[in-house]
């Protein structure tokens, strides 16, 4: 009696094609399958899933999924790890395989919710200025620095900073204010639990470009609350640092979020958005 066939890997991925979704890019399934080394077994998958074979239910549902890294890749990955050394013991032959849909309607709107996403979940960013000082002066200099952009239920969107003349990213400013700001996704949970590393592509990044200011009175409070609602501990800063506040006026607005596509957003829009996830 012959040995009864498993189901295909891409049968599992049937329930998660059904359910459409709302706007932009989301992995549907993350999963690791540790593939036969070599006979009848490894050359039927690797002749299924090529990306001119995908299965013929996939390319019928309209066209919604494809491989996010194609079979050509984990060939070449077993071939670069095919020494002695290149896999432990009961270790997989192959990464994992990641696929995702484009959900119909991702537009700008979703964009600029992602990017005010962005802006209100990310505690620091990368600060870059132009050194106005010592031998790197003229040169690009970065920096991270804590920042809010209100408390967690009054996001506005406008980056502030607490800092102090004796930071060298300061004494750009205060010589050349503008700057360029990049938040990471990085820092929230999305791309951990979507097993997505850090610089990939779907692990966005937002890119705020403008004139850092000192922060006005009328806007001094307001300040305030934003930092030490997100920071409590710079309370407890030296004050013989002088710290006082700063905000960055926004003139453009950069979003990456799939890949090779870096999105501009109008700043109006931007500030109109609603925070979400897209």
């Amino acid at each position: 009696m012959s040995a009864r066939r498993p189901w295909p890997c891409w049968l599992l991925l049937l329930p998660a094609l059904l359910c459409g979704g709302a706007a932009g890019y989301v992995v549907v399934s993350s999963v690791s399958w540790p593939l036969p080394e070599a006979g009848a077994a490894a050359d039927e998958l690797h002749s299924s899933s090529t990306e001119e074979a995908l299965p013929a239910l996939l390319e019928e549902a309209g066209g919604l999924w494809k491989q996010s890294y194609p079979a050509s890749a984990y060939r070449e990955d077993a071939a670069l790890g095919s020494g002695p050394a290149a896999r432990r013991p009961g270790q997989g032959a192959a990464p994992s395989r990641m696929f995702s849909y484009r959900r119909e309607g991702g537009a700008a709107p979703g964009r600029a919710g992602t990017a005010r996403f962005l802006a209100q979940h990310n505690t620091w960013g990368f600060v870059a200025t132009r050194a106005a000082r010592g031998k790197i002066q003229g040169m690009p200099y970065g920096n991270c620095l804590l920042l809010s952009d209100g408390p967690i239920n009054n996001s506005t969107g406008i980056p502030f900073f607490y800092v102090t003349p004796k930071d060298n990213t300061v004494t750009d400013l205060l010589k050349n204010p503008m700057a360029s700001l990049t938040l990471p996704e990085a820092d929230g949970n999305f791309c951990r639990r979507n097993v997505i590393d850090p610089e990939d592509p779907r692990c966005a990044r937002l890119t705020l470009t403008g004139q850092m200011v000192t922060v006005p009175p009328e806007e001094m409070e307001f300040a305030k609350q934003a930092m030490f609602s997100r920071h409590p501990v710079v309370r407890k800063w030296p004050r013989s640092y002088e710290w006082f506040f700063m905000k960055m006026n926004i003139e453009h607005i950069w979003l990456q979020n799939w890949y090779g596509e870096v999105s501009p957003i109008a700043v109006e829009e931007y500030l109109k958005a609603v925070p979400s996830k897209g």
